[in-house]
């Protein structure tokens, strides 16, 4: 599925970086610092697919020379705790061709161009060898100076500005997310990638009435692993896949990552199997369907969607009872924090069926009597839905005819009923 990123950072001297240096290792060159008078060589580093560098149309012919460009930059700054260069660090969607990877970076680079007038520096990477091979990323390396005929000039106080610097990077976010989504468009993929915050994304999923999506949304941005923890599952799941068994995390952060990507997944899935459901149900009784035949024809469409497994409410379940501990949380908020997933579908249920919390977990369970449990006997009690479902699946194709046609006549014998209800209304006779 594709993945939205965009951070930018800066090459700060304070920091012991240099713009000669970071250009040196994201194009794999050799660059010679002439203020510190050192030398950068990372002509051995690998997974550099391309590098190309996009600057305004007066610029000098010496801002195509990686060496010189940065060179010239590091020495327009005089203070010791200048911002040499800014980095602007982007996912780039797996599922477009490395042309196409290419044209949309060369674009956004454009675009950095155009509206503040920079030197543009673009270094793709490959997917690191023992990593996520969807890991495709670009380094855009940009000037904190405007590049004009004479060289390098004004600083870009737009984006140092606490006031506009927020507001112009959110508005480049955009850019890059209407970017993606367009190679995703040209290339036939259903998946769209989103640059606002989950906050908003759930607010926009409400307005529009998509309450699965909306509560999807309602959850924290995903842990960070950082790398030494995403070295470790990395080995992990290399391993794992080696020996053919199921990937279990070995650390904590890990764990947290892992059980909020599969409670996603089975969100995703969810939402897709309601969604054919929907429509194959509103296909077959455009067609002449009776309410029974276009409800089991959507079920048997969607429970075949795909790989089919387990129930998703077996799945949901799985996931929460496997949440790990966040550090630093009470008994009680790692308990909270374990079963969300499984609170807000309990939540949803509640709402649709207007009954308590404890009918609402057994109704999860599998069971329509909170007070009667797995031990009870089917004739003891009120069948579950999965109970029912399986059992019209089960019966026979003439059964089921027989059952719609009774369907459709008690439907007409409730419509003669209203009808009369009307006449007598409307007969002053009879009027109380």
């Amino acid at each position: 599925m594709a993945s939205y990123h965009l951070s930018v950072k800066t090459i700060k001297r304070s920091a012991g970086r240099t713009a000669t240096a970071a250009g040196a290792y994201r194009a794999g060159e050799r660059i010679e610092c002439q203020r510190e008078g050192r030398v950068h060589d990372y002509t051995r580093k690998q997974g550099i697919e391309e590098t190309f560098i996009v600057a305004p149309e007066n610029a000098p012919a010496w801002a195509q020379d990686r060496s010189k460009l940065w060179n010239e930059a590091e020495a327009s700054e005089t203070r010791r705790n200048s911002v040499t260069a800014r980095e602007w660090e982007l996912a780039l969607p797996s599922e477009i061709s490395a042309e196409d990877r290419s044209q949309i970076t060369r674009e956004f680079a454009e675009e950095l161009v155009s509206r503040y007038g920079v030197a543009v520096d673009v270094a793709i990477h490959a997917p690191h060898r023992e990593g996520d091979q969807r890991n495709h990323h670009a380094h855009v390396l940009t000037s904190t100076r405007k590049l004009e005929p004479e060289g390098f000039t004004a600083k870009t106080r737009v984006l140092d500005s606490a006031k506009t610097g927020g507001v112009e990077i959110e508005q480049m976010r955009g850019v890059w997310a209407e970017l993606q989504n367009r190679a995703l468009e040209r290339v036939g993929e259903v998946e769209r990638v989103d640059h606002r915050s989950l906050e908003k994304q759930r607010e926009a999923a409400q307005e529009r009435g998509d309450t699965l999506s909306a509560e999807e949304l309602d959850r924290d941005p995903e842990l960070k692993l950082g790398p030494a923890a995403n070295s470790m599952e990395r080995r992990e799941k290399a391993a794992a896949e080696r020996e053919g068994r199921e990937y279990k995390p070995v650390t904590e952060r890990g764990a947290v990552v892992h059980a909020a990507r599969q409670a996603r997944a089975a969100f995703r899935e969810m939402r897709e199997r309601v969604g054919i459901a929907r429509e194959i149900y509103g296909v077959e009784r455009d067609a002449g369907q009776g309410r029974v035949s276009a409800g089991l024809a959507a079920l048997r469409a969607a429970t075949s969607k795909g790989r089919v497994t387990d129930d998703v409410r077996e799945r949901l379940a799985r996931i929460t009872d496997r949440g790990q501990d966040r550090g630093g949380q009470s008994d009680e908020e790692q308990f909270k924090g374990r079963n969300y997933a499984r609170d807000r579908l309990k939540e949803i249920m509640d709402k649709d069926a207007g009954r308590d919390g404890q009918a609402a977990v057994h109704k999860l369970d599998g069971h329509s009597d909170p007070e009667l449990g797995e031990e009870t006997g089917r004739e003891e009690r009120k069948p579950s839905v999965n109970e029912r479902l399986k059992d019209v699946l089960n019966k026979p194709r003439e059964k089921l005819e027989i059952e719609d046609g009774r369907d459709q006549e008690k439907d007409q014998e409730v419509e003669n009923d209203r009808e009369i209800d009307r006449e007598i209304d409307r007969d002053p006779g009879l009027s109380h």
